[in-house]
């Protein structure tokens, strides 16, 4: 709800509309209320002498302002204060009771019950519609600041679901949506970090596709595309940890880091990455016609020792992916980093 403005020249604010509802079981008391607001600009009155419909009613004409008689025939009226109350709509909706009497013990109880003003009916005019206006007012304002409130967390969730879709696109390859290699290169230096501090096993997969520029020259570059993407999908389901990060490293090369992993885990894992890329069944005429495009992968485990660059452990693991392909491709190695010291 905002305060409406007179015209594109005249800028001044107005006051906001006050919608009044008066339950009383008295229509005179009804009809002196409607006669002391009929002139006032902005405000709309509303009458209900059945105090069973008032909650109802309230509901339906959704006022900025309530005046509640205390003694009806039927309803106590503090307990129908408590009604409003308990219904989230008409929580904090102004009620203003009007009583016969000026009791202290009447007031406290009134107040007790959820009542925001307390008038002994009937007040002159003038301070009735000064109290009636700025209840409005004040309960419009809530209005308006739970309404920002509300705006400014959604534009906040929002925010952040942009940036986490950034960020992801900044992390991810363009390709296959594995991490991409500034990715791989924060996250490898970080978990080296990490267990370097513990003196944990940091264990790294390098992952080759198997004779992939004879792959395009035969298949073309939109096949080879594809057969990354299923390839790199292969890698993704392999691992079972939400600690082992999967990544495009370069071209048909591929990498997995795998924190607290021992060299044994790490190459069961390498060998389930070898099986499961060879189950695609991508058909591949090298090295022989009739061949399915496969992976050579390296393994190389090291507990971190200070001083030592996190790039240890891929030239170790480059090493090993070395030695696979050197020893026939579609197998695991691993890489012992003692020849590498």
């Amino acid at each position: 709800m905002q305060y409406p403005y007179r015209s594109p020249v005249d800028m001044t604010p107005v006051e906001p509309s006050v919608m009044v509802l008066l339950v009383d079981d008295q229509a005179m008391i009804g009809e002196t209320v409607r006669r002391a607001l009929i002139t006032e600009p902005g405000i709309d009155f509303h009458f209900c002498a059945d105090p069973l419909q008032a909650v109802s009613l309230a509901l339906q004409l959704k006022p900025t302002v309530i005046l509640q008689d205390l003694v009806m025939p039927g309803v106590d009226g503090l307990s129908l204060l408590a009604k409003y109350r308990a219904v989230p709509a008409l929580h904090d909706v102004p009620i203003i009771v009007l009583s016969t009497k000026e009791e202290p013990t009447v007031k406290s109880a009134a107040f007790s019950a959820g009542a925001n003003d307390y008038l002994v009916k009937l007040p002159d005019a003038i301070e009735l519609v000064a109290r009636i206006r700025y209840h409005s007012r004040s309960y419009v304002t809530l209005l308006q600041r739970d309404e920002a409130h509300r705006a400014l967390r959604e534009s906040q969730q929002q925010l952040l679901e942009t940036n986490l879709v950034l960020q992801r696109l900044m992390n991810s390859d363009g390709l296959t949506g594995l991490s991409n290699r500034r990715h791989f290169d924060e996250y490898l230096d970080m978990e080296w970090r990490r267990a370097l501090r513990e003196q944990s096993e940091l264990s790294l997969l390098m992952i080759d596709v198997d004779h992939f520029k004879g792959y395009n020259d035969s298949f073309g570059h939109v096949a080879g595309d594809e057969a990354l993407r299923r390839v790199a999908e292969a890698i993704r389901a392999s691992g079972s940890r939400a600690t082992d990060l999967a990544a495009r490293y370069g071209g048909e090369e591929f990498a997995m880091v795998l924190p607290g992993t021992a060299s044994g885990g790490a190459r069961l894992l390498a060998e389930k990455v070898r099986r499961s890329i060879e189950a695609l069944a991508i058909p591949h005429d090298k090295p022989v016609a009739g061949s399915v495009l496969s992976v050579s992968i390296g393994v190389a485990t090291l507990v971190p020792k200070t001083g030592q660059p996190s790039l240890l452990l891929v030239d170790t693991a480059d090493q090993g992916l070395y030695q696979a392909k050197n020893n026939g491709r579609n197998q695991v190695a691993l890489a012992v980093p003692a020849a590498r010291h």
